[in-house]
């Protein structure tokens, strides 16, 4: 399929038979147009689906070399390894990056969008604010239309025609969980991002299969929040406090929910609570204070890596589409 052309001032200006000098101010200086003016050529934009260059005038070729990288969570320390094998390859490779934090904000996550596509990025690594199914931001049509190259990682934006590199969440979730029942523990307190997220979905899914192939009882608890700390200390603190029987294991799904539940675990100081921690992912840095927490690792350098090289082969060969990269974790019950 080949590569449409972007659109310019020019196509702007034959289809509104006007001037170029005309639609340029009307685009840059818009008060000083007619206002009927102005709107037949913001209508006109609008349906071409134009996007301003603002590198325009600096421009000596055709490319502007640079990577757009939109995160939900600078906070959270998965993405620093990813950003970091980024960054480097770019580098590498005559790219610099331009990197936004939504905050997880879908509002935040669309003018990040509109930026890079003024800025006229050559490729766009994108980490959405939400995997679920429901979620479709405003700008992902304009994002089709543009025609740069995207690569998804982490979550998958449903209905995006984009590849992407994600993690096997299921397998994370099933080794986690025979992880936990071969140290004897049958009664399980899980802590979950959102309920609707595809992401919690399928690592419970695969904590679920684990437990099911469990010859003996087993119990299995959890409670939603989000993929960061404040919300799992609060739901722990809350249920800890609710329950005198403490469940065997507490089971993070992602290192903040994970160090949110041991946070409350410390604030109460209970000997009477005194679970098991397993996570999926990994404490950073952990191991410098011989603080060990079993969990499901993820190469998430690994994941950056091969994000940023399938981008810039799309980049630089226009016929290559691409095609989902799946990593799995390892367990490490020794960090």
């Amino acid at each position: 399929m080949p590569k449409k052309s972007k659109v310019t001032i020019t196509d702007i200006a034959r289809r509104v038979n006007m001037t170029t000098i005309t639609v340029s101010r009307a685009l840059t200086k818009p008060e000083l147009v007619k206002k009927e003016t102005l709107d037949r050529i913001l209508e006109v934009a609008r349906e071409l689906n134009y996007v301003p260059n603002a590198f325009a005038r600096n421009l000596k070729g055709s490319k502007s070399r640079l990577i757009g990288i939109i995160t939900a969570s600078l906070d959270n320390p998965f993405y620093s390894e990813m950003i970091k094998a980024i960054s480097r390859a770019a580098k590498k490779r005559n790219y610099s990056i331009m990197l936004f934090d939504t905050d997880g904000s879908p509002e935040l996550e669309n003018k990040a969008m509109e930026t890079m596509l003024s800025y006229q990025v050559d490729g766009i690594i994108l980490s959405v604010v939400s995997d679920y199914d429901e979620y479709h931001p405003q700008y992902l049509e304009q994002l089709i239309h543009a025609n740069i190259p995207v690569v998804q990682v982490d979550r998958r934006l449903s209905g995006a025609p984009f590849p992407g590199v994600y993690l096997d969440n299921l397998a994370s979730g099933y080794k986690g969980g025979r992880y936990v029942l071969e140290q004897g523990h049958r009664h399980i307190l899980a802590l979950a991002g959102p309920e609707q997220s595809n992401i919690s979905k399928q690592r419970l899914e695969g904590l679920k299969q684990a437990l099911a192939e469990c010859k003996e009882p087993t119990r299995l608890e959890v409670l939603y929040g989000d993929y960061t700390m404040q919300p799992a200390f609060e739901n722990a603190t809350a249920y800890f406090k609710q329950h005198k029987q403490s469940p065997d294991a507490v089971f993070g799904l992602n290192i903040l929910i994970t160090l949110g539940a041991l946070k409350a675990l410390r604030k109460l100081g209970n000997k009477r609570h005194n679970p098991a921690v397993f996570s999926i992912d990994e404490a950073p840095y952990a191991d410098i204070f011989d603080f060990n927490i079993p969990c499901v690792h993820h190469d998430t350098y690994q994941m950056g890596h091969s994000a940023i090289n399938m981008l810039l082969d799309r980049i630089e060969n226009p016929g290559f589409e691409g095609s989902d990269i799946i990593i799995e974790g390892d367990l490490r019950a020794s960090v």
